[in-house]
C-alpha cells in the first residue's frame, strides 16, 4: 500500500452511536456511572461526552430487538482518559453506582484498561495510555499483552479526593472501537487494504488491530464470539462508528478510493458513510470547520 492510500496520521475516532431500548436507563448509566456529561438532547437522542466532545450518542429505537451474542456488531467502545487520576475517577464512579457492570481489568503494556457491560449489553472499556516512548514494536507489530491489573490497587494509587467529589473531571475521547466480525481476512481487506488503516497486531484468525499514525489501535476486530457471522440485521446495539479525518481533502481522497474499490458510499460533501462487510455503519467526517460560501455580489 502506498502512503497516499493510508489514512492521515492524525486520524481520530469520533462518537459511537448506540441504538437503545430504554433511553432513560442508558442515559443514567453513561451520565451517572461512567460520569459523562449530557451535551445534547432531543426527544429520542441523547449525546454524552466530555468537554463538549461527543463520545456516546444514544438513539431511542424501542421497536428493535437485541442481537444474538453470535452476531457481528460492537465488542466495545473504548473511552480514553487523559490521566490515571481521571480514569480512576470514572472507574470508582461505575464501581459505586453500577458495580454489577464491571467485567474485568487488564494491563496491556501500552495501556491500563477496565471493562464493563452497559445495561443493554454493550461493551465499554475505560482506559489510559502509557506514553508512546514506553511502547515496544517488534517486526512492525506493537507489543501488547493481557496482564493482571488489580482494580483495588489501581484505585488506591490513583484515586484522589477531587475524583470522588467530581468524578467527571479530566478530558476523555473515544480512543478506539472494537468490533465483532465474521472473519479476520475480510476485516483486513476492508479496514487495511481499502479504508487505509495500518495493521498493528494480528492474532491469527482471531483478532486484528489497526491504526493510523502509529497508535496502538484505533479499531480492532475479533471473531471470539462471532466467527462466521454474516451481515447484521438492524437490531439494538451498534448504530454507527464515527471516524474523523483532519481535512476535507483527506475525506475526498477516501471517498474516491472507496468508490474505486466498489464500496457503496453516501457522500454529502461533509460526511462519507458506508457499511463494512457485516453492515456495521461507518461515518467519516472532517475536523475542519465547514467552509462558508461567500454571498454572490453580482
Amino acid at each position: 500500500m502506498s502512503t497516499q492510500d493510508l489514512l492521515a496520521a492524525d486520524t481520530a475516532m469520533g462518537a459511537v452511536t448506540l441504538l437503545v431500548a430504554d433511553l432513560d436507563a442508558m442515559t443514567a448509566y453513561y451520565r451517572d456511572a461512567v460520569a459523562l456529561s449530557v451535551i445534547g438532547q432531543t426527544a429520542d437522542t441523547v449525546t454524552l461526552g466530555r468537554g463538549g466532545t461527543p463520545l456516546i450518542i444514544l438513539s431511542h429505537a424501542p421497536g428493535l430487538v437485541h442481537a444474538s451474542p453470535r452476531d457481528a456488531g460492537l465488542f466495545h467502545t473504548a473511552i480514553l482518559f487523559d490521566s490515571e487520576a481521571a480514569l480512576a475517577a470514572a472507574v470508582y464512579s461505575v464501581a459505586t453506582k453500577a458495580p454489577g457492570t464491571f467485567t474485568g481489568s487488564s494491563d496491556h503494556l501500552v495501556s491500563k484498561a477496565f471493562y464493563f457491560t452497559d445495561p443493554e449489553g454493550n461493551g465499554v472499556e475505560l482506559y489510559w495510555d502509557r506514553d508512546r516512548s514506553q511502547w515496544s514494536w517488534t517486526h512492525g507489530q506493537i507489543e501488547m499483552n493481557t496482564l493482571f491489573l488489580d482494580p483495588n490497587a489501581f484505585l488506591q494509587q490513583n484515586l484522589t479526593p477531587e475524583a470522588i467529589e467530581r468524578p467527571d473531571f479530566g478530558d476523555a475521547v473515544v480512543g478506539h472501537v472494537h468490533l465483532s466480525v465474521g472473519d479476520i481476512a475480510s476485516a483486513r481487506e476492508f479496514y487495511v487494504d481499502r479504508l487505509g488503516f495500518e495493521q498493528t497486531t494480528l492474532f491469527g484468525s482471531q483478532a486484528l488491530f489497526v491504526s493510523a499514525g502509529g497508535y496502538h489501535h484505533h479499531m480492532a476486530m475479533n471473531t471470539w464470539n462471532s466467527a462466521g457471522a454474516g451481515r447484521r440485521a438492524r437490531t439494538l446495539g451498534l448504530g454507527q462508528v464515527d471516524i474523523v479525518l483532519p481535512t476535507a481533502d483527506d475525506l475526498g481522497a477516501l471517498g474516491e478510493r472507496m468508490t474505486d474499490f466498489g464500496v457503496q458510499t453516501r457522500h454529502d460533501g461533509r460526511t462519507l458513510a458506508f457499511d463494512d462487510p457485516w453492515a456495521n455503519l461507518i461515518r467519516v467526517t472532517t475536523a475542519e470547520p465547514a467552509q462558508e460560501t461567500a454571498p454572490r455580489t453580482e
